[in-house]
């Protein structure tokens, strides 16, 4: 079986390193971008399963690249794990109408990123 997949995004290098190493050593295979716009130039020509995207970046934010995605015919099925600093109720309502397949909240554990990134990918099959 091939590995599955994932893209991170997220502006904040040290939080990729935490979210690379632990899925690495899960067995995912890890791309990383730091903004909205450098993870559409890499979709263009990337194949992943999975993609986690930070909420609060600068040049695109997370719920304009989630719109960039849904709405972009090679990429609308993949689902996206959100990651926000703020558990804002709204945030959360906008990520879960937006199509994101779900989301967690800064600072979290590597129990909870494991559990929620194999909770996802057992989805797909």
């Amino acid at each position: 079986m091939m590995k599955k997949r994932i893209l991170i995004i997220d502006d904040e290098a040290s939080v990729r390193d935490f979210m690379k190493k632990i899925l690495t050593r899960s067995g995912y295979t890890i791309f990383t971008a730091s903004d909205g716009r450098e993870a559409l130039e890499m979709l263009e020509n990337l194949y992943v399963d999975l993609i986690i995207l930070d909420m609060n970046m600068p040049n695109m934010n997370g719920f304009k690249l989630l719109g960039e995605i849904k709405k972009d015919d090679k990429l609308k099925h993949l689902p996206v794990l959100m990651v926000t600093a703020e558990a804002r109720k709204e945030d959360i309502v906008a990520a879960a109408q937006g199509g994101a397949a779900g989301y967690i909240v800064k600072p979290f554990t590597k129990a909870t990123l494991e559990e929620k990134v194999n909770l996802i990918i057992q989805k797909l099959g």
